[in-house]
């Protein structure tokens, strides 16, 4: 059993491509949240016994979507019982523009982490914000807090 799961939301296609890229570099679970803000039963379980958990999802209107968020308020059930505390966390967000407000959902992300009792990871890059820089750089977007992807409307 990997001891890292991804759960993700993805609404377009783009971020289950990325999920799926990511899980599979580092072997981790993949767990959606269906269209509906679900996630299998036994999911809850693999979340339970995975060390780690990574959370992803778009940035629409400047948060995550409400499939996300549903998932996030299923999960008080383990906050109360604290199946969570002291699990590692980490997440990533995209949307089509540049910026996009895609901190915010990380915020929210590292926030649900928090009150899990969980040990957020920042994403320990430097921007890539020199003359030289360009947007094939690691970090264009000079995230901290986490991965902050732009995946274009027309892709």
């Amino acid at each position: 059993m990997a001891k890292v799961s991804l759960v993700y939301f993805s609404g377009y296609g783009h971020t289950k491509v990325l999920a799926e890229t990511f899980a599979a570099q580092i072997e981790a679970n993949l767990i959606e949240i269906n269209q509906d803000g679900d996630i299998q039963d036994q999911d809850w379980q693999t979340l339970d016994d995975s060390a780690a958990i990574v959370f992803a999802a778009p940035t629409y209107m400047a948060a995550a979507p409400w499939q996300f968020k549903k998932f996030a308020d299923a999960s008080s059930k383990k906050w109360f019982t604290r199946a969570w505390q002291d699990k590692i966390f980490g997440g990533f967000t995209n949307s089509a523009s540049l910026n996009g407000d895609k901190q915010v959902t990380l915020i929210q992300f590292q926030t649900l982490a928090s009150q899990h009792g969980g040990i957020w990871v920042s994403l320990g890059l430097l921007p890539a914000n020199t003359k030289t820089a360009t947007r094939q750089d690691i970090n264009n977007l000079g995230g901290s807090v986490g991965a902050l992807i732009q995946t274009p409307a027309d892709a």
